[in-house]
């Protein structure tokens, strides 16, 4: 008999697990079907899933694209879903976002310069990519630094280039004060000189400033491009008036040859007294008309009588050539107010609206109301007594103010607390006002990630020998920011809707565009379509900073 063996001499190989255990069947069974109540409130929440898509999806999808105006989309609506079972089909009229999204895209800018913030929104994601994803190069900082000034103010609202040059300007004056005044007046008086001389330079010196600097800049391209325009509108002049002489006695012998010739008609034929006195005070009027004026060539186009196609096509001439001297002369005007301002075309806030809007108050808001949040943060737990009170005092005021009180302050308070000859623009107004609103907020979230941290990290960094600054920028911040993640996103997020808001000032934001679209008798009555998409693009916005939020948690691991 052969020798049996009893021990495997051969490893099996790995056996796949069953279906039930793995995969969406068993995801199913164990969220949805564990229980008999989750069973129940599985088949329920399917049962609610099915009731409200069987009336949305409808009307999402048996909508009309092409139509001009809401009643145009009714019928076509009809014409093309209309059947026995639904003779009266409802569905959304999307046409109205085909025909408007541009203005709830970028208010009233100018649609010849749409290029400008597309650009900056491009730009905008290369600036924040060394901020949010640490493989991206350290270099590209340098240009994050400078984007806020020339990638978006400047490309955005145009004018002048002395205007971010005064805003980065202020940023030096902070940095020298830190760096060069503590040894002169310590590190408080330093650090406190640091944030009012900026200010200072900004609110009353930065004004007259850019205006000398604009008069500079006006007398040094004068000479190359005023000049040659000037030569440009003295040869108009000189045209026009050989024009205007000659056409006018051309034109007017004419006239008078014509009144004459019905005058001496009217005499033959014996006409009534009245209509021979009416004809012989034309004559008159067109002799005078000989030595009157340019404006008694305008008058003369009143005159129906005897006025032949040829004088009227006369006149016209000679009035489009006074016509081109106006409009060069106002040229010449315009060029001699913005030569100087070296950039592009100045942008108003009343052409700022839409989303455009939305996202520029809200990027920059989140962008200032971090670095001034975490500084109110840390001032708030300064042992300094005055320090600490300044930073209380602000941020319990504006928490306990609503948004909308201080949007109108920044409407129309503000400008009586700057100095004369200073007047911010509507959306650098709000700007401010959003930024500090969000500021306030973004403090005590920082202070409570602050007083998370053990007190022994406190102790660490005070063993290292390091002074307050650097054990609060390398030890402190960066574990109190790690834990404060999932709130700073969302007060993020909460800024980022409160933008919204800025409609009760006069700003279009799109929900103030929608009233301006319902108020067009075309689409009067759109409701739903116009809020719907807003919405959507509100959630884009808000999801992916959502999602990032837990990205950047599960990099940093924050959960120690």
């Amino acid at each position: 008999m052969a020798n049996q063996s009893f021990v495997r001499t051969k490893m099996l190989g790995e056996k796949k697990p069953p279906a039930s255990q793995v995969g969406i069947i068993s995801w199913v069974r164990a969220n949805l079907f564990s229980s008999i109540p989750n069973v129940i409130m599985s088949l329920l929440a399917f049962w609610a899933i099915y009731t409200v898509l069987s009336y949305i999806l409808p009307w999402v999808f048996m909508s009309s694209w092409s139509a001009e105006s809401l009643k145009g989309c009714r019928a076509s609506i009809i014409k093309e879903y209309a059947n026995a079972d639904n003779l009266t089909p409802t569905g959304a009229c999307w046409a109205v976002i085909r025909e408007r999204w541009p203005q709830l895209l970028f208010g009233f800018y100018p649609k010849e310069l749409y290029w400008r913030p597309v650009l900056a929104m491009v730009l905008l994601l290369v600036a924040l990519s060394p901020i949010l994803f640490s493989t991206v190069s350290r270099k590209v900082l340098y240009f994050s630094v400078a984007y806020p000034f020339f990638g978006g103010f400047w490309l955005l609202w145009g004018g002048t280039i002395w205007v971010p040059l005064a805003g980065i300007a202020g940023f030096v004056i902070a940095y020298l004060a830190i760096a060069l005044l503590p040894k002169w007046v310590g590190s408080l008086t330093a650090t406190i000189l640091a944030g009012v001389l900026p200010l200072i330079w900004w609110t009353v010196l930065a004004g007259p400033t850019i205006g000398m600097l604009n008069s500079v800049s006006a007398g040094l391209l004068h000479d190359r491009y005023i000049s040659s325009f000037e030569q440009s509108v003295e040869s108009i002049e000189t045209e026009m008036a050989a024009e205007e002489d000659e056409l006018k006695v051309e034109s007017l012998n004419r006239k008078l040859k014509t009144a004459t010739k019905r005058l001496n008609t009217a005499n033959s034929m014996g006409e009534r007294e009245d209509n021979i006195a009416a004809l012989e005070i034309e004559a008159d009027e067109l002799r005078g008309f000989l030595s009157s004026s340019v404006k008694g060539v305008k008058d003369l186009a009143d005159v129906d009588d005897g006025v032949s196609d040829a004088d009227i096509a006369a006149l016209k001439e000679a009035l489009s050539v006074e016509n081109k001297l106006l409009t060069a002369q106002q040229q010449l005007a315009a060029v001699h107010k913005e030569v100087g301002r070296i950039g592009p075309q100045s942008i108003s806030s009343d052409q700022m609206g839409g989303f455009l809007l939305s996202i520029t108050l809200g990027v920059s808001g989140i962008a200032l109301s971090l670095p001034i949040g975490i500084l109110l943060a840390l001032g708030r737990q300064s042992s300094l007594f005055v320090v600490k009170t300044v930073c209380v005092t602000f941020i319990e005021f504006i928490r306990g103010v609503p948004l909308i009180t201080l949007l109108f302050v920044a409407s129309v308070l503000m400008s009586y607390f700057l100095p004369p000859g200073n007047n911010f623009d509507l959306v650098l107004r709000v700007l401010i006002m959003v930024t500090l609103f969000s500021a306030a907020y973004m403090a005590e979230v920082v202070r409570g990630g602050l007083a998370a941290l053990p007190t022994g990290q406190y102790e660490a960094a005070d063993s290292l020998g390091l002074n307050y600054w650097k054990s609060t920028r390398l030890i402190i911040l960066p574990q109190a920011l790690k834990i404060s993640i999932p709130n700073i996103v969302s007060s993020f997020i909460g800024l980022f809707k409160d933008t919204t808001l800025v409609s009760i000032v006069g700003l279009l934001d799109p929900i103030g565009l929608s009233g301006n679209i319902l108020a067009d008798q075309n689409w009067n009555g759109i409701i739903w379509e116009l809020f719907a998409f807003i919405a959507v693009m509100f959630w884009i916005f808000t999801f992916s900073m959502s999602r990032y939020s837990m990205y950047l948690e599960r990099k940093l691991q924050v959960g120690h």
